[in-house]
């Protein structure tokens, strides 16, 4: 469970991140930012491709980047945009859950400025989700 101080800087890298998103179709901005078990944050942004399916997701693209530095476990996930309403789609919900049944989710588009952080945990975005234990194994 993030701090009311690391959600602020978890939220503040997922709002910078969203600036960096390569958009240039959709023009849908996602930004999303990570706290590791061990505090670090680490952020990224989405990132669109002329052949639309192979476009990257802000959260996968922020998973495969912080497990490919070692990282394997997190307590919660920011996901922001400039959308007046957004949350992980179904992949990235699959994506998240690998890496723990306790991950914090939580979604903030307050295009006016005025709204509140959503929290959710993933099992509540992702009923019956498919894990690692469904395989016998921890994962990592």
């Amino acid at each position: 469970m993030a701090t009311e101080n690391e959600l602020e800087l978890l939220l503040k890298a997922a709002h910078e991140a969203k600036e960096n998103s390569y958009s240039p179709y959709s023009k849908v901005k996602v930004g999303a930012a990570v706290l590791t078990q061990c505090g670090k944050i680490l952020s990224g942004a989405n990132v669109e491709c002329a052949s639309y399916g192979l476009g990257v997701c802000a959260e996968r693209g922020l998973l495969t980047h912080a497990a490919s530095r070692g990282f394997r476990s997190f307590k919660t996930i920011v996901v922001v945009s400039n959308l007046p309403e957004i949350t992980p789609c179904g992949a990235c919900r699959q994506f998240i859950v690998e890496f723990g049944t306790d991950i914090e989710v939580y979604t903030d588009c307050p295009v006016d400025g005025r709204g509140k952080p959503r929290k959710f945990g993933i099992l509540e975005l992702l009923p019956g989700a498919f894990t690692p234990r469904s395989l016998g194994t921890s994962g990592s």
